[in-house]
């Protein structure tokens, strides 16, 4: 499936400023860090390309222009956001036992947990380094300071939905209420921290400010939603991960956890047990897999993802924005809920 244009457009621009912010710091903790970014080998070579996406930090770039901003003096704000998103992802790699990442050896996996909780943490803090260029970007102090308590409550909110989600797994009581409530503090916070960010960087009207907020919380639900949906039925071609490998990591995805408020009889009993096993073979994989056949999960995931980016879209189009980058937040909303990695 093609990216939109826009991750394109500002994708030379953030790599420039992330790399700067790393500049100069050479002891073997950065290079972990260059590593999960893709810039460098686990020897530190150099390599071609960077991996991911650059989601958030181009959603707030976007958001910047969209309300009539000036882009460039919002990307320490968008490093700064790709940092913390970094740095939970080394974290998660750890406490999910995950070995690869993007087709590559998670962090941990190469230098130990650790030193890649050193790793993450050291992200963290350069994200808040980050973020205080913003002031030779001559962005106004009370914007500098509104900017970075936007960005902490995010981060609070992130490890929050981070930690509602590791207690999940070890229980079976869990409804969609539950998971909602869970993806919203995880997923959804730092998208939506992303284009109020970049609302507030390119604009001075609040209502604007509030309408984009509103616009990436939605968003940020479609967008976990979908990556629940190639956590089950994702090709490990496309996303990096085996098929089915939420299920093998109990994870209480939107999927699993329909499954469990909906499934009645034996189909309920068999959930059940294979989720209160200490390990899920290939067989319980294929079990719950032929569970969520049976109740059409599938469609319903599908219909739940793009029932919140109708939500995404009626936000953009009720907010008085650039009708070009309008229009290019429409593609990126649609992008989120209908790719396939």
């Amino acid at each position: 499936m093609r990216l939109p244009l826009a991750f394109e457009r500002y994708r030379c621009e953030i790599d420039a400023e992330l790399r700067s912010v790393l500049a100069g710091r050479e002891s073997p903790l950065y290079e972990m860090m260059r590593y999960h970014l893709g810039w460098v080998d686990e020897h530190g070579h150099p390599v071609q390309g960077s991996v991911g996406k650059c989601l958030r930090p181009t959603l707030l770039l976007l958001a910047c222009e969209a309300v009539g901003g000036a882009w460039h003096k919002a990307l320490p704000a968008a490093t700064a956001v790709e940092l913390v998103h970094n740095f939970s992802l080394i974290h998660d790699d750890i406490q999910d036992d995950d070995r690869e990442r993007r087709h590559r050896p998670t962090v941990w996996s190469i230098w130990g947990k650790p030193q890649a909780i050193n790793a993450g943490d050291s992200m963290h803090t350069l994200a808040d380094i980050a973020l205080l260029r913003l002031g030779d970007q001559c962005v106004a102090l009370e914007k500098q300071q509104r900017a970075h308590h936007i960005m902490s409550e995010a981060c609070l909110r992130l490890v929050e939905g981070q930690y509602y989600d590791i207690s999940y797994e070890n229980r079976l009581d869990i409804g969609v209420d539950d998971y909602l409530k869970m993806i919203e503090m995880k997923s959804a916070a730092l998208i939506a921290c992303s284009l109020e960010l970049g609302a507030l960087l390119g604009s001075d009207d609040e209502d604007v400010i509030r309408g984009l907020f509103a616009c990436g919380r939605v968003l940020g639900l479609a967008f976990q939603i979908r990556d629940d949906f190639l956590g089950i039925w994702g090709t490990q071609k496309k996303t990096g991960k085996p098929s089915g490998s939420d299920i093998r990591r109990k994870k209480k995805s939107l999927p699993i956890v329909y499954a469990m408020e909906k499934a009645r009889g034996t189909a309920k009993r068999e959930l059940l047990n294979i989720y209160q096993k200490d390990v899920i073979e290939g067989q319980d994989v294929d079990a719950v897999q032929g569970i969520l056949d049976a109740l059409k999960a599938k469609s319903y995931i599908e219909e739940e993802a793009h029932k919140y980016l109708k939500r995404s879209l009626e936000e953009i189009r009720g907010i008085p924005l650039v009708p070009s980058a309008a229009l290019e937040l429409e593609e990126m909303a649609r992008f989120l809920v209908e790719r396939d990695f």
